[in-house]
């Protein structure tokens, strides 16, 4: 049993801002809340945090692990005039050129990347045409030596060897989906990761693909986690290629509801957003991963029941993706304040619970022990009424000082309950090989 004492509790949705706070912990779940709880529970562990802000847990909702290993990047790469040449030039040789060890090391350094920045949570979307089976029990590792709380799937596509890969895309997330349900009668730390059923997108994947997709969903339970419209070209294939638009062809094979992630979604028309929304579907907004592609703005973000905050693979700093993602919102001539973008933050936590089916995203008794810690000494008041405009214009990872998952302190006192420099050694010694192999594709 632990116990939190003096807390500044903060609630992204719906606001609330609570000063000289307890929290008590037992197992994964929060007991107990309220001021002087000491007395109450003699038996718990005390960390005294001195007024820090303790905040339900930060979740990436669309991210790619696989990209880790590509900062500063020092690899020969083409001209990339337009999206589609920097997926061929860049992302799909990168992807190409993963093996079990780059997959490891980046998958690993990416977890602890993310709870630095305050992330307890991180949804993945996953490629690596070389390396299909077993590719996604590497990242489980990786999330569960670390201790961050995940998902992740394998992106179907035959972009490279056809059906083949089709079909090994499909079998790589059934399979993970049943290890995954092996595991769920076992420890909090093996339960840390889920699944959805990964696909690339629909211009690279055929209604074979597709098919395979919905026969995938009925047989694990598993929604569909894949980009749509990321580009207007999306669009124009699905015109072209089937006579639709690519949300109405999704929805032909029963692939949309409410555990169904659908990434970016800059040019869906409105009947598409209103199917969404009727199935109660997600969007994953990523703003500054559209502005590095110049694939244009998402006007549509207004409309939306449920959206909510991904990074695309530009690592995990969900404070500094909110501020990205409201400036161009208002650089776009957009309608949305501050507050909307915090309850898209929220609604990371909301995804957990429709795929954990446990509570995740309050500060309350029963809700999931996964929290954010940050030292913030604010200039002005903080409460419930500004807490957005704190977000958007004060607060930042930097003040990342705690992060707890399940339970467990995963990062404390801004250190890892391990050494992590020989991994982030290792780390660079597999981003070179990775780029020489890239080199040669």
């Amino acid at each position: 049993m632990l116990l939190l004492k003096n807390c500044t509790l903060v609630n992204f949705h719906p606001c609330r801002v609570e000063h000289n706070s307890d929290i008590v912990i037992e197992g994964d779940r929060i007991i107990a809340i309220g001021s002087s709880l000491s007395a109450l529970y003699p038996q718990a562990e005390i960390i005294c945090l001195h007024g820090k802000l303790v905040m339900p847990g930060l979740v990436c909702a669309h991210n790619h692990f696989y990209s880790g290993l590509s900062r500063g990047i020092l690899a020969p790469i083409a001209p990339c005039p337009d999206f589609i040449s920097t997926l061929k030039n860049l992302w799909w040789r990168l992807d190409r050129a993963l093996d079990e060890e780059s997959l490891y090391y980046s998958g690993l350094i990416c977890s602890l990347e993310a709870i630095r920045h305050g992330c307890t949570a991180v949804i993945d979307h996953h490629a690596s045409p070389n390396f299909i089976k077993g590719s996604l029990a590497i990242l489980r590792r990786g999330f569960i030596e670390a201790g961050l709380r995940g998902m992740t799937c394998f992106e179907t596509t035959d972009r490279n060897f056809g059906l083949r890969e089709l079909e090994a895309g499909v079998e790589e997330n059934v399979a993970f989906a049943h290890l995954i349900d092996a595991q769920r009668d076992k420890g909090v730390q093996e339960r840390l990761v889920e699944c959805h059923l990964g696909a690339h997108a629909p211009f690279t994947v055929p209604d074979s693909g597709l098919s395979m997709l919905a026969e995938a969903r009925r047989e694990t339970g598993r929604g569909l986690h894949i980009h749509v419209a990321e580009d207007s070209y999306d669009v124009s294939h699905s015109h072209d290629k089937y006579g639709m638009d690519p949300i109405v062809r999704l929805d032909k094979f029963g692939l949309l509801d409410e555990k169904t992630l659908i990434a970016h979604a800059l040019w869906l028309s409105p009947a598409e957003v209103a199917l969404l929304n009727q199935r109660q579907a997600c969007l994953v907004h990523n703003a500054r991963s559209n502005m590095n592609n110049h694939v244009g703005y998402n006007h549509r973000l207004p409309d939306y029941q449920l959206a909510a905050l991904g990074t695309d693979g530009i690592g995990a700093d969900m404070f500094e993706e909110l501020k990205f993602a409201y400036f161009k919102h208002r650089d776009a001539g957009g309608p949305l304040w501050p507050d909307s973008f915090l309850r898209m933050l929220h609604n990371g936590n909301i995804l957990l619970e429709r795929n954990f089916a446990q509570p995740f995203g309050q500060l309350a008794v029963g809700y999931t022990a996964d929290l954010t810690i940050c030292d913030y000494v604010s200039p002005t008041p903080l409460q419930a009424e500004n807490l957005a405009g704190h977000l958007a214009f004060g607060i930042n990872s930097a003040a990342v000082n705690s992060v707890m998952v399940a339970g467990r302190m995963v990062y404390q006192d801004r250190h890892f309950p391990f050494e992590s420099e020989p991994l982030y050694a290792k780390a660079r010694q597999a981003a070179e090989r990775l780029w020489q192999n890239m080199a040669k594709l």
